[in-house]
């Protein structure tokens, strides 16, 4: 009965996988409220369940001193499809509302083409041996993420954490080009100029923040940029001046860099032996928790705030939002740093 319904699971979430570019596509062309919020809900659903066994890979894979940088290296990749969705969606919106989904639903098909050829049999040489009968132990798997949690603190405070550094970067991807282009007043082309100029500080800041928190302490480099972080978000909330605004994107950019590059590098060295995949897909709960709760909470603001913010129509509002939701997650992470020091492995102190 387990094996069967077990079966069952993976052949549904087979599906949803297959099925992210259709949902994708149906995004742009759906024609009411309930039917994208259907749409969308299926989407993000099938996108963490493709997205969790690649990112499992790391910790098989990739040397604890080196976490860091590697996914930093992750990071630049990230930046720079974050770059060029954010400027090719900006400019193929201009097609029509459809353009930049189904360019979006394309691109996947390609990427993961190229990875079931290229990196699939790369990982099956390397990775850890598989296992007698996966489909006896998937429901197995999804049920222990609970009993995981419970006995390791340290895993709750860092769900927290991550789901605030989401929050954060979810409500400003959400609302980044309305704040530009209803709240500033700058056109489509400017705001994605705008936008892409600050996601190429993306690439410098996964290099460089890898590589300090592989030196010198994956949670030590998180809290020194943390505050500078939070604070300059705040920034653009009181003032569009350009002469302030522009050093406050190079900051943010940077900071953007470091949230997209060290999470899973902090949570490697915490996850107990055999749990990769389990806590892989924890990774993911606190990102989706964040996704969901960030521009929810931005657009909020933005409403209840329209009257003190009459100048930008609200949109200055969210960074509110993206900044506040930083700033608290630092209490958090030193809560996680002092639980972390009891549990990493002598050979990963630095954190």
């Amino acid at each position: 009965m387990i094996q069967t319904a077990t079966l069952g699971f993976v052949a549904l979430m087979a599906l949803l996988t297959a099925g992210v570019p259709i949902y994708l596509a149906l995004i742009g062309i759906a024609g009411s409220l309930a039917l994208m919020a259907v749409v969308v809900t299926v989407f993000f659903i099938a996108y963490f369940v493709a997205y969790e066994p690649y990112r499992a890979l790391y910790p098989d894979l990739i040397d604890h001193a080196i976490a860091a940088r590697a996914q930093g290296t992750q990071a630049i990749y990230r930046g720079v499809g974050t770059g060029i969705a954010l400027i090719g969606g900006g400019l193929l919106i201009a097609w029509g509302t459809a353009a930049p989904f189904v360019a979006g639903a394309i691109l996947f098909v390609l990427a993961m083409g190229v990875f079931l050829r290229v990196a699939v049999p790369r990982a099956r040489r390397f990775g850890q041996p598989r296992r007698r009968s996966e489909a006896d132990t998937v429901m197995e798997e999804a049920s222990s993420l609970t009993s995981v949690l419970r006995g390791h603190p340290e895993l709750r405070a860092f769900l927290v954490a991550n789901a605030l550094w989401e929050a954060s970067l979810g409500a400003l991807k959400t609302f980044v080009f309305l704040y530009i282009i209803d709240g500033l007043g700058r056109t489509e082309a400017a705001s994605a100029g705008i936008v892409g100029g600050v996601a190429l500080l993306v690439l410098p800041a996964a290099v460089i923040s890898g590589r300090l928190a592989d030196r010198y302490g994956r949670l030590r480099a998180m809290l020194w940029v943390l505050p500078v972080y939070g604070f300059g978000q705040l920034v653009p909330a009181f003032t569009d001046a350009v002469a302030i605004l522009v050093p406050v994107m190079i900051i943010v950019g940077f900071g953007g860099g470091l949230i997209m590059t060290l999470p899973y590098a902090v949570l490697q060295p915490l996850m107990p032996p055999g749990r990769h995949g389990t806590l892989t897909g924890f990774y993911s709960l606190s990102r989706g928790i964040g996704t969901a709760l960030g521009p929810l909470a931005a657009g909020i603001a933005i409403e209840v705030l329209a009257g003190p913010f009459s100048s930008t129509q609200g949109y200055a509002a969210m960074w509110l939002v993206c900044g506040g939701a930083i700033l608290l997650s630092i209490p958090v992470v030193l809560r996680l740093r002092q639980l972390a020091e009891h549990r990493i492995d002598p050979r990963d102190d630095d954190q």
